[in-house]
């Protein structure tokens, strides 16, 4: 608790010094919040490009060595800079808009997208102190901000006047509505033992109790896993892609800068899936000896790689047995978790 003070105490100090330079030049501090609000997107959107990059270039290499091949090795060492290479490719290519497309649906789309995956990390608790808003619904406001991707899915298939495009955003809209469900009916439990929606107080009260709560909660985190896995379309619940039917789906008409949005939100998503249930299920930043922010990212990566281990090992279902398997099994399934995590708080 002492480095979580010290780490207060020193924002405070760098705040009211900059609140007293503003009010020696009569700056109003309208600015001065507008400046730090600025500075923080830019963080996050920093952090978002370099991890998303990492993230791409590790899923090539995990997908290569579980199929006994190398993959990319070219550019760079052992292909580490590969990412980059795509990345200036798609800067570089030319953005094509259908004739008949509904231009600003259609432009919109990838933007509120990608605003959401971003909106998402002002709550995630890095370490002590070092969380951009440490709202009391953090964790409400989390499972709210998911929920705005699916009107920009909605958005990229209905602007691009695509048949198949708006067959999969509508497709993809429906399981993500109901994923959401069980993954926030995993999350309640959570929030019984805890008697807070801040992640801070989560993270705090499993320090507190001596273990993650996932020694109490394994069926929720499971269920969390896996609702998680189908909201943020990795396979094998990757339907809204699904090449063989849907010519990759909801994004199909979109090319260069557009394409590249919807793919970085699709990895920051799966961090930011992946952050919550270490915050919530595995401890948080808590751990012994390496610093905190090491070990939040150690849990958030290592739940990233299974992520990637679904995806490189489970065929792809059918969007019949996804939704029979969410409202029949899942939703059931948390439900029973809930009414068991009821009853043993009252006994």
């Amino acid at each position: 608790m002492s480095y979580l003070y010290q780490t207060d105490e020193l924002m405070k100090l760098i705040y009211e010094t900059l609140a007293g330079f503003c009010e020696q030049y009569a700056i109003p501090l309208l600015y001065l919040d507008l400046a730090i609000m600025l500075v923080a997107v830019g963080i996050i959107a920093g952090f978002v490009s370099v991890s998303v990059m990492f993230m791409v270039w590790l899923e090539r290499k995990v997908s290569a060595h579980m199929q006994d091949r190398l993959g990319p090795m070219r550019v760079g060492p052992h292909g580490a800079l590969q990412t980059i290479a795509d990345a200036i490719k798609l800067l570089f290519k030319e953005r094509i808009t259908p004739q008949k497309a509904d231009k600003w649906v259609y432009t919109l789309a990838p933007v509120v997208i990608f605003a959401s995956a971003m909106a998402a990390y002002v709550v995630i608790p890095w370490s002590p102190g070092m969380i951009i808003a440490d709202l009391n619904i953090g964790l409400l406001y989390l499972l709210a901000i998911g929920s705005v991707a699916v009107i920009g899915l909605l958005m990229a298939g209905w602007g691009s006047n695509n048949k198949y495009s708006l067959l999969s955003a509508f497709r993809c809209g429906a399981q993500i509505i109901s994923y959401e469900v069980a993954a926030t009916l995993s999350c309640l439990g959570v929030i019984m033992l805890t008697g807070s929606l801040s992640m801070v107080d989560i993270v705090n009260a499993q320090k507190d109790m001596g273990w993650p709560f996932i020694v109490v909660q394994p069926i929720g985190f499971l269920i969390y896993l896996i609702a998680g896995t189908a909201e943020v379309n990795r396979a094998p619940f990757d339907l809204a892609e699904a090449e063989s039917e849907l010519i990759a789906g909801f994004h199909t008409e979109y090319s260069a800068m557009g394409f590249s949005m919807f793919f970085l939100a699709e990895y920051a998503n799966m961090f930011i899936v992946s952050a919550i249930a270490a915050t919530l299920f595995l401890g948080g930043w808590a751990g012994p000896v390496l610093p905190p922010v090491v070990w939040f990212l150690l849990k958030t990566f290592g739940l990233v790689f299974v992520f990637m281990w679904f995806r490189w090992t489970f065929p792809r279902i059918r969007v019949d047995q996804l939704m029979v398997f969410g409202w029949k099994f899942l939703i059931p399934l948390a439900f029973v978790n809930l009414l068991v995590t009821g009853i043993v708080m009252l006994l």
